[in-house]
């Protein structure tokens, strides 16, 4: 299985900074999650967050 780079998440963009904020974004929503359901997280939000968005379960939307 190839790994995609944060290059390969930004679909050629240059700009790194919308795809930080994403992550951390879904990082603290993934937190939020886990508190409200009193779940104990095996892996740390980010790590997850970053692969939600490299398996394309999320999208980011930038205007033109």
């Amino acid at each position: 299985m190839r790994v995609l780079s944060v290059d390969d998440m930004l679909n050629g963009k240059a700009n790194k900074y919308p795809l930080a904020v994403a992550v951390a974004k879904r990082a603290r929503q993934i937190t939020d999650e886990a508190l409200l359901h009193g779940k104990i997280l095996e892996e740390k939000a980010v790590n997850i967050a970053t692969k939600q968005f490299k398996q394309h379960k999320y999208r980011i939307i930038e205007p033109d």
